[in-house]
């Protein structure tokens, strides 16, 4: 019996949000004219995550 080959598929990109609908989602955070403290984290990584899609790189190397 011939040994069992998984098949490898290729990789797919994660559809990811627009800089717009990123940019939509940090307005939401400031809705209140100030950022809460619980949700600081949430808005650092939006921000990086936008001014990737804003650039055109890739999330987490933007410049």
């Amino acid at each position: 019996m011939p040994p069992f080959h998984r098949m490898t598929l290729p990789r797919t990109k994660e559809a990811r949000p627009s800089a717009a609908e990123l940019n939509a989602r940090i307005r939401e955070l400031w809705a209140d004219g100030q950022l809460p403290d619980d949700r600081r984290r949430e808005y650092e990584a939006l921000v990086v995550e936008w001014a990737a899609a804003a650039s055109g790189a890739p999330a987490g190397r933007a410049a």
